[in-house]
């Protein structure tokens, strides 16, 4: 019996979640080491060679590792939940004119509701991950803060983990920089692991291509919805599109029309097929409602409070006011705020701790 007690680690074969499980054996957990298969890469339609966390390469990576080390190292095939859950999600967000957060989906609903239940299954007290990010205990909560290294710090994706789940979550690289971890991994001998490229694509869509997935997924989409109008903010129609679904707010390029100037998407109305456009100044707007909050470190906001709000993952954040009504957030912000996108995640900070966050509903002027 470890001195520590047992840890389940998720593993995908990557540096992280590697040096992250090694760095716990070292400190005396008794470590199970459990790699998720989420998705068949045939599955989606893509062109380019399977790769990242689902591939077989990763999984034989993980495993490898994990008996180098006397890691117990198991398979856990969660492709059903997946595709039922995020996968469906992700195509139903875009059918109704929204732009979906599947990496927050997955981890809230999937992944660690996967994690939990085995490490239950397991006698495992805890579990963990190769995130960048950190949590304490405080005031009678989990709080959940950023990683020490700023740009690598992943708190955004994070938001919907519960209580519950936070009082049995660690962290173990939220309190390095990156260029720490891949010293620790050449260190103990892993120079290819240390090279290894990331991929910040999702998971599901490995080349990147959402709008090739949709019409794989969706036989005859792309008949169905060709020709709708791009109009202005005015109603004008300025030209006709490929479809609505295959838009995103804040889009420029791939609009294929000649205006003169650069003009980008406003808003997606899938009820008539309608893509308004219009220009860069028209983006900005004084605030949204968030829907589906989930609050880590206030049971509830009794009064209006001031935070930075990221509207997507790599924003640097803008000073907003923050006012719960309900289940909803009516967030203000002080300057206006380009790009904001029904169906991303909003997440609202106080220093560097997560207050909170939600799915943003709808953007408004004042």
């Amino acid at each position: 019996m470890s001195k520590k007690g047992k840890i389940l680690v998720a593993m995908s074969g990557g540096i992280d979640s590697t040096v992250a499980a090694v760095m716990l054996k070292e400190e005396g957990y008794e470590v199970i080491g459990i790699t998720m298969k989420t998705w068949d890469y045939q599955n989606s339609g893509g062109s380019k060679k399977e790769t990242g966390c689902c591939s077989l390469d990763s999984i034989n990576d993980a495993r490898s590792i994990a008996v180098e080390h006397g890691i117990h190292h198991m398979i856990l095939d969660i492709r059903d939940e997946f595709g039922d859950y995020v996968i469906d999600n992700f195509v139903e967000e875009y059918l109704a004119g929204r732009t979906p957060n599947p990496c927050v989906l997955c981890n809230t609903h999937i992944k660690w509701e996967a994690l939990l239940k085995r490490a239950n299954q397991l006698d495992c007290e805890f579990i963990a991950t190769g995130h960048y990010a950190q949590t304490r205990f405080e005031n009678n909560r989990y709080v959940i803060s950023k990683g020490l290294d700023e740009h690598k710090d992943q708190s955004y994706v994070l938001w919907g983990l519960t209580q519950e789940s936070l009082s049995r979550t660690k962290f173990p690289l939220g309190g390095f920089h990156k260029t720490d971890i891949k010293q620790m991994a050449l260190d103990w001998g892993y120079q290819e692991l240390a090279k290894k490229a990331e991929s910040y694509e999702i998971c599901f869509v490995p080349d990147n291509d959402y709008r090739s997935f949709l019409k794989h997924k969706v036989p005859g989409l792309e008949a169905s919805v060709a020709g709708g109008n791009f109009i202005n903010t005015q109603g004008k129609v300025l030209g006709q599109h490929k479809g609505y679904p295959f838009y995103t707010i804040g889009q420029r390029k791939g609009l294929e029309l000649a205006f003169g100037e650069p003009m980008f998407v406003l808003e997606i109305i899938p009820e008539t097929n309608t893509v308004v456009i219009g220009k860069e100044e028209e983006l900005k707007k004084k605030g949204m409602l968030v829907r589906n909050l989930n609050l880590q470190k206030y049971a509830q906001l009794d009064k209006p409070i001031e935070s930075i709000t990221k509207i997507r993952y790599k924003d640097s954040g803008a000073t907003a006011i923050l006012e719960q009504i309900d289940n909803q957030m009516k967030v203000v912000f002080l300057q206006d705020v380009k790009g904001i996108a029904p169906g991303q995640s909003a997440v609202f900070y106080e220093g560097n701790d997560v207050i909170g966050g939600g799915w943003i509903q709808s953007s408004f002027e004042i």
